[in-house]
């Protein structure tokens, strides 16, 4: 039974009574959809973060957030607590563990399959512990050691993002001769360290890290030549959703577009990823990419006619 009858003979229950559910079965990443690109949903559990900080900063509205996306079809929630936003202020591991290890546990006690979102090896470690099953790591270029021996030990799936620096030094290392080459070549320096401290190929996602160290017409261009990332042989994620480039685009009386008012447009590079062959999407708004990758699989099975 789902819930709890009035004992006999005590007469109807005088108030609401518990509803008894038990936890479903560990979500697996192996278990993931296969034939179209993944939507990964962003649930920022804090009070800074550039698009939705603040509206899931306790871990009661950010649990609810993530449910309500995992029940729009996420196929996986990216839990993270610490902003990654340009100029954005350091959180000491032991704050950003409080904030995400409740949220963690009760979205993998519903059945969503949760990856963390943290520079940290020691908050990826916690996460596991609690049930998550990826990790992904924005700091680019400043892994931590212990990060690559945790993913080793693990075996767990780790997103390799591309970034030049940290939060408050990365808008400043925006230069490039050729973006696409050295962001694969910067890429190809950090696995080759994950390979020595003994992590699989098939555990490594590649990130272009879009909007981390590149501006507006660098963004574009990644975008443009995301075909070469799959010389790296890995799977690729591609994180575009609200960001700044997209703003830009959008302005309108010269005002950038508001980040809630980037979805659209978000989902129109969800459409052209999936269709190039991304392995997955990380958006703010899960439904209309959903909806996306679902028209650019049924394009990419569409048969030829003569």
């Amino acid at each position: 039974m789902d819930s709890l009858a009035a004992a006999p003979g005590t007469g109807p229950a005088t108030s609401p009574l518990p509803v008894l559910r038990k936890p479903r079965p560990a979500a697996k990443f192996a278990d993931l959809p296969t034939g179209r690109t993944l939507v990964m949903g962003i649930l920022n559990v804090t009070p800074d973060s550039f698009s939705d900080g603040g509206k899931h900063a306790t871990a009661d509205t950010a649990i609810a957030a993530g449910l309500r996306m995992f029940y729009a079809g996420a196929d996986i929630i990216d839990v993270g607590g610490e902003s990654t936003r340009p100029g954005a202020e350091d959180v000491t591991p032991e704050e950003e563990q409080r904030r995400v290890i409740p949220v963690i546990e009760a979205l993998v006690k519903a059945g969503a399959l949760v990856s963390i979102d943290t520079t940290h090896a020691s908050t990826a470690a916690a996460a596991l512990k609690a049930g998550a099953a990826i990790i992904n790591d924005v700091s680019g270029l400043t892994i931590e050691p212990e990060m690559a021996e945790l993913v080793a030990a693990s075996k767990v799936p780790y997103v390799l993002t591309h970034r030049r620096g940290d939060a408050r030094t990365m808008d400043s290392l925006a230069e490039y001769q050729d973006v696409a080459v050295e962001v694969v070549a910067e890429l190809a320096g950090v696995r080759d360290k994950l390979y020595a401290a003994g992590v699989g190929k098939e555990q490594i996602i590649v990130d272009p890290g879009l909007g981390f160290a590149k501006n507006d017409a660098q963004n574009w261009e990644l975008l443009q030549h995301l075909d070469q990332l799959d010389s790296l042989g890995h799977k690729v994620l591609v994180a575009a959703s609200r960001k700044r480039f997209l703003g830009t685009l959008l302005t309108v009386a010269g005002k950038s577009a508001a980040p809630e008012e980037r979805d659209d447009a978000t989902a129109a590079i969800t459409a052209i990823s999936a269709f190039r062959g991304a392995w997955a999407v990380r958006v703010h708004d899960v439904g209309p990419s959903l909806d996306a990758v679902k028209v650019a699989a049924r394009m990419a099975a569409a048969p030829t006619t003569t």
